[in-house]
Formats: structure tokens, C-alpha cells, sequence
């Protein structure tokens, strides 16, 4: 049975924040690199319409201006708040690691890779001033949670490193290219070179070694898991025009999927996702993920609950 405490101890997604005025905090922001600005960033809509593919949408292009923007506003939150939590979880991740190295070498570089993670999660935080500090309900920080838990050292470094490290990339970047604040826009491709080390770092050190079968099960099991997340398009879009502009149908969610031609959204990204699973080591675990058919979007009647 899982239990929510255990699983969240070494991601450390409900940890809460100390009060600002603690000693402690100002010991912290001292320690920590490229401090220069520490107040809070006004909440703002970082990413446009266009970026969430809203311009396609019908409903959302015939909502009031109040209701366009409020729908962007819990976009944007989301994408704060899921960036937010994935560095937060990468703290204990990486500080796992230390203790998992088989070398000082490896040691020292995930004790220089916990704290590129905890540099990023203080620079996220000053634009999430009123975060809550309890982890969300998203079933993809829970997978990721339940991941980090994991006493498999294959598991976590083809997972976490080869796979999410190589997608949070790509991901990362894109909220770079294409940010309106450009505070934002050059803390993200600040993340990258640190982001391209660990993937690589992981990528490196999973193929140094053949990977058993109960490894290759439970990363075929996670993956699974993980990529029918993808497969099922953007429905934190859905989330969010259903939270402004009330109950939708299921023939109106479908619309809206149709209209965000989610079959080519989720097929690019699942194809971003196989392309990293590449090499002699992974070849298993990626024919397996194939005979399920996990690397094809779903159409949008398939994709609606």
C-alpha cells in the first residue's frame, strides 16, 4: 500500500517554507549564487495564447476579456508551480544520489548537482511569492515522487536523468524561447547547461553497466505510466477553461482537443521522449514500450474521461 508521508520524504514535495524573517533564511540567501534580486516578481501572464495553442480554441476566442485572461493566469501558475516542484524534488533526488555513488568522483558531482537544484527551486520561488507548501494533486508529481522513492539505482538514472532530465531540455527551453518576461525567459536557459550535465551524467552512467530484468520491469512500468500522461494531450488546458467557464461537456472537451489538434501535440512530444531513450542498454525497455503502444498519441474521443 503506498503511503503518501514515505513517498514524498526523499522528493520532499510537502515540505513546508520557513518563515522570510528566520535566521536561517538569510544564511540561506547568503550561501546562495546569483542572489542580486530577492524580491518577489508580480504575477503575470509570462506565456501568451499562442504559446498554450489557445488561438485555435473557439471557446477561449469567444470568452470576455476577464475570462481569457484569467484562464491564461492559471496556465501560466501551472507551469510555475509544475517547474516549482520538479526542482524541488531534484534537491532530494540528487542528495540521494550522494549516498547511492560508488566513487568520491560521483559523489562530489551529485553533491555539485544538489545544490545546481537548489539554486533553481530559490530562483523559481521568487515568482511563486504565495505558493502554498503542499504539493499539488497533479498525478505526474505524484509518479515522480513515487519514482524518487525507489531503491533501483538503474531505475532512477534511465527515469529521472535519461528520460525526464532530457525532456525537462527541451521543455525548459521552450519556456525560454518563448517567455514575454524577460527576467523569466533568461532564468530558464540559465537552467540548461546544469540540466544538460545531469542528463548527461545519467545518460553516461546507466550504460555503463547491463541492466537486470526486474530493473528493465520497473522502468518499463513507470514509463508506461509517464508517457500515457502524454498521451492524452493537454488537459491542463481543459482544466483551466473549465474552471472559468464552468462544466464542459464531453462533446465540447473533445471539440476543444480537436481544435488544439492534440494528436500532432502529444505525438511530437512522445516522439521527443524515444528519441531519448536510445542506446544498446535501453533497447528492451523501449521495445516494450512500443508492443504497448505507448509512443502513440491518442485521438481526442480517447483522451476525454
Amino acid at each position: 500500500m503506498k503511503n503518501i508521508d514515505l513517498e514524498y520524504k526523499i522528493a520532499g514535495l510537502d515540505l513546508p517554507h520557513i518563515d522570510p524573517n528566520d535566521r536561517l533564511q538569510r544564511i540561506l540567501k547568503a550561501a546562495l549564487p546569483n542572489q542580486s534580486d530577492n524580491a518577489p516578481h508580480p504575477q503575470s501572464n509570462y506565456w501568451d495564447a499562442g504559446f498554450f495553442n489557445l488561438h485555435q480554441v473557439k471557446i477561449f476566442q469567444q470568452a470576455n476579456q476577464a475570462e481569457q485572461s484569467a484562464i491564461l493566469q492559471l496556465l501560466n501558475r501551472s507551469l510555475l508551480e509544475e517547474s516549482y516542484f520538479i526542482e524541488k524534488a531534484g534537491v532530494g533526488y540528487m542528495a540521494k544520489m550522494v549516498l547511492l555513488a560508488e566513487t568520491v568522483e560521483e559523489r562530489m558531482l551529485y553533491g555539485l548537482f544538489t545544490a545546481d537544484e537548489a539554486t533553481h527551486l530559490s530562483q523559481i520561488t521568487h515568482f511563486l511569492p504565495e505558493l502554498e507548501p503542499t504539493s499539488s494533486n497533479d498525478p505526474f508529481l505524484s509518479l515522480l515522487a513515487e519514482v524518487v522513492e525507489s531503491a533501483d539505482k538503474t531505475v532512477l538514472l534511465f527515469v529521472l536523468q535519461v528520460v525526464l532530465e532530457g525532456w525537462g531540455l527541451s521543455h525548459y527551453r521552450r519556456l525560454a524561447k518563448e517567455c514575454h518576461h524577460p527576467i523569466l525567459g533568461e532564468l530558464f536557459s540559465s537552467f540548461l547547461q546544469a540540466e544538460a550535465r545531469h542528463h548527461g551524467t545519467g545518460t553516461m552512467l546507466f550504460n555503463r553497466n547491463p541492466v537486470s530484468a526486474s530493473s528493465q520491469t520497473a522502468a518499463i512500468d513507470v514509463l508506461a505510466s509517464f508517457l500515457s500522461m502524454v498521451q492524452v494531450g493537454p488537459q491542463s488546458v481543459l482544466s483551466a477553461i473549465e474552471q472559468v467557464k464552468g462544466h464542459l461537456t464531453r462533446s465540447q472537451k473533445i471539440q476543444i482537443l480537436e481544435e488544439l489538434d492534440t494528436e500532432t501535440h502529444s505525438g511530437t512530444r512522445l516522439q521527443i521522449l524515444r528519441s531519448l531513450m536510445r542506446g544498446a542498454s535501453a533497447e528492451a525497455i523501449v521495445q516494450a514500450l512500443d508492443e504497448r503502444g505507448a509512443f502513440e498519441p491518442l485521438p481526442p474521443h480517447k483522451c476525454v474521461y
